[in-house]
């Protein structure tokens, strides 16, 4: 065991480790956006919750035209050109948001979909993609999962083939963010015969109103419900070449690229909304009373609530480092791995154990903990389940039977 703690340690650069720095530029940043979403986005997320669908161009287009869709990105197709700590502040305010999905769409647009397009990406792409995408005119989505082919991103079925200067295009998408909406697709899809399934894919930027791309269905979710969920069908559509992203048969790896991103997004996202959980839970039980005291000097709950606390304050330090490596350019596989598995994990027990002190009232749908319980049980699904995560980790520290034999 002592040995496959030592292989991990010289893989994650736990050796010589470091965290993030917060500075007032940060924190403008994040106050600046987090004022935004209380003026102009919170007081309409219980109607977009009850319409199940929230206007993205019109939120997306808000956002853009402040500056907060390209932060990273570069200047010379309208971002910021800040480094990838102050997506970081960013995500954090957009955890504020009332609605999980609201904050959840918009993760897609800026750390899901167009990270591998803004590193890898021609000038035509980045001109006619990317650009619009960050100004907010273009709603973006992500295809990847397939009816059968969920966290196991090598085994899609989705193929593209060459005609004259033209890619054909067939095949689905399943559980599509954005999906109703969006004006282009990131797809990856397999473009060659290789048999080698990592170096057969592509991705390409697919606009959503190419013929032959249709809405099969709107999928209707257990939580999430301010965010429109699609299952996408191709049937023989066209587009240019010039819409690859980087090289042809390098789409694999260029998504687990983009998949770093999404992971601390997911991470970073969670941390202040467990923030939020704890201390709405304090308050409540503080005020109710049963058998003559509060709830919350009962010491079950107290202690509990101290438990939750710390296991968060571990979870930010982690992020921080990660973050911190990732901004120097350092491979956070693992790093980004682990966060993802237990930010997953951490944010189910917080929901659940605070919406139990909350009683009968927890099960309404009147209270933040309700929507949070439901929302945030697709943190240790989406974006590869706990189980995959489990098995990437088990690979840099030499225990999966594959990596012994």
């Amino acid at each position: 065991m002592l040995g496959c703690a030592r292989r991990l340690l010289s893989k994650t650069n736990l050796s010589h480790a470091r965290t993030l720095v917060i500075t007032p530029e940060h924190e403008a940043l994040k106050e600046n956006l987090m004022k935004l979403i209380q003026k102009e986005i919170n007081p309409r997320c219980e109607q977009w919750e009850k319409d199940e669908i929230f206007p993205a161009h019109e939120v997306f287009k808000l956002l853009g035209d402040n500056g907060f869709l390209g932060i990273s990105k570069p200047v010379e197709y309208g971002g910021l050109g800040l480094d990838y700590s102050y997506e970081i502040m960013a995500a954090e305010a957009y955890a504020t948001i009332d609605s999980g999905g609201v904050s959840m769409a918009i993760g897609v647009q800026c750390d899901m979909a167009t990270p591998a397009l803004a590193k890898f990406g021609s000038h035509h792409v980045k001109e006619n993609f990317l650009a619009p995408t960050i100004a907010g005119d273009y709603v973006s989505c992500l295809g990847v999962s397939e009816v059968g082919s969920g966290s196991d991103v090598s085994s899609i079925k989705s193929k593209a083939r060459v005609e004259g200067n033209e890619w054909v295009i067939n095949g689905g998408k399943m559980w599509t963010t954005n999906g109703t909406q969006a004006d282009w697709m990131c797809m990856l899809v397999n473009t060659n015969d290789n048999p080698n399934p990592h170096k057969s894919k592509s991705l390409i930027c697919v606009p959503m109103k190419s013929k032959g791309v249709a809405v099969h269905r709107k999928i209707s979710k257990m939580g999430m419900h301010s965010s429109d969920t699609a299952e996408i069908t191709m049937e023989n559509v066209r587009v240019p070449l010039d819409n690859l992203i980087g090289e042809e048969g390098r789409g694999f790896q260029q998504q687990m690229n983009q998949f770093q991103n999404e992971r601390i997004y997911a991470a970073a996202g969670a941390i202040p909304a467990m923030d939020r959980a704890i201390q709405e839970t304090i308050e409540y039980c503080s005020q109710r009373k049963a058998f003559g005291k509060s709830i919350l000097d009962n010491q079950y709950v107290h202690y509990r609530l101290a438990e939750l606390q710390t296991e968060i304050e571990c979870l930010r330090a982690m992020l921080y480092q990660c973050v911190d490596q990732h901004v120097a350019g350092e491979d956070i596989t693992p790093q980004a791995t682990m966060l993802k598995l237990k930010s997953g994990r951490l944010i189910r027990e917080v929901a659940d154990s605070c919406l139990q002190f909350w009683g009968g009232m927890g099960y309404t749908d009147d209270v933040f903990i309700s929507r949070m319980y439901r929302d945030t049980r697709l943190m240790s699904i989406g974006g590869g389940a706990d189980e995959v995560m489990l098995n990437v980790i088990c690979k840099f520290m030499g225990t999966d039977p594959g990596s012994r034999s």
